[in-house]
């Protein structure tokens, strides 16, 4: 199989990269929180910015979102 192929967290993810949401990896607070910002399961992203440390930037449905690097490293996403 292809490396681009294996899922990896959106933290692991390259500026200009996009992916698809697969899984979630938080408890039920965290998945509601993530779902509300119009991350589920099937969506494609695209890593606008990910300096490695601090918060990184994506956008999901046409939005720009901001998240955590704690937040971002429990959504499981298959690069594309």
């Amino acid at each position: 199989m292809p490396e681009h192929l294996f899922p990896v967290t959106l933290a692991d993810m390259a500026p200009g990269e996009n992916a698809i949401v697969r899984d979630f990896l938080g408890g039920r607070f965290i998945n509601h929180r993530l779902a509300a910002l119009g991350f589920t399961p099937g969506v494609t992203v695209s890593m606008i910015q990910n300096y490695r440390h601090g918060p990184l930037i994506v956008t999901v449905r046409g939005t720009r979102v901001a998240l955590g690097r704690g937040e971002a490293a429990k959504i499981i996403v298959e690069r594309g």
